[in-house]
């Protein structure tokens, strides 16, 4: 792949140099705080709670637990929602700016173009989201002693595998459609897709529909068939990637 290194090395010192640095790490960290404190306080929040009628809202204490599963439940709903956003303008952005065009006369590959931005963004997905993680973990070892770090690690894993799924179909959907919007629209369209499919046993179990299902039943000190769901996972991830690679052969670089 000609030029992929130089460029990989442009999409990183732009990364570092933008937005891009700050938007999703500091998602990730709010969600890490939120998760800990939310769990830690919602028994005083709402304890006691009188609804009228003799109805009074009875809150158990809070553990670990229930910390790590807000932090589940904020990767698959806010974390996901933010990491396909921030993504549809990957490629599609830079040729509407012209941006493209320049690149690849340098020259840099197309393969090297797309392949460098997937991998770039991984590794801020990456940082961002171990970033979180350890600050879930932190917090909640202080306020619930004795946390263990073996289930959120496990979900969290899990959770990258999706990650890793998402941004390709977004990468596949930002070398297609020409705006940030469509791209989006397809990556969220096909994490409602697979969280439908994961009502359906088997396809919980054998797809990567168990990828929206397994980081919180793992997080949570459960049980989970994450195996197939991991390597159908990331297979389906390599090659949702190589369509975008051929998509963009393809695409014409008019702005």
């Amino acid at each position: 792949m000609t030029g992929f290194r130089p460029f990989l090395a442009k999409e990183a010192k732009e990364i570092v140099h933008t937005w891009r640095i700050w938007v999703l790490p500091l998602i990730l960290l709010a969600l890490a705080v939120m998760s800990a404190v939310t769990a830690y306080l919602l028994p005083a929040l709402l304890g006691g709670m009188d609804l009228g009628g003799g109805l009074v809202i009875e809150v158990p204490d809070p553990t670990w637990v229930d910390s790590y599963a807000q932090w589940a439940k904020n990767l698959a709903q806010i974390a996901t929602i933010a990491l396909v956003i921030s993504l549809g303008g990957a490629v599609n952005g830079e040729v509407r700016n012209g941006t493209a065009v320049m690149m690849l006369a340098r020259p840099v590959s197309r393969p090297a173009f797309v392949l460098a931005k997937v991998v770039a963004s991984l590794v801020l997905v990456l940082g961002a989201t171990v970033l979180g993680a350890v600050v879930t973990f932190g917090l909640t070892a202080a306020l619930f002693p004795g946390a263990p770090l073996e289930p959120l690690a496990a979900g969290t894993a899990v959770w990258l595998v999706l990650a890793l799924l998402l941004l390709a179909v977004t990468f596949l959907g930002s070398a297609w459609f020409t705006s940030a919007l469509g791209a989006a629209g397809l990556g969220l369209g096909v994490y409602m897709v697979i969280s439908i499919a994961a009502i359906w046993q088997p396809a919980e179990r054998w797809s990567p529909a168990g990828l929206t299902t397994a980081p919180a039943h793992l997080a949570t000190g459960g049980s989970a068939d994450w195996i197939w769901p991991v390597v159908t996972g990331i297979l389906l991830a390599v090659l949702v990637l190589a369509g975008a690679v051929a998509v963009f052969r393809r695409r014409e670089l008019a702005a």
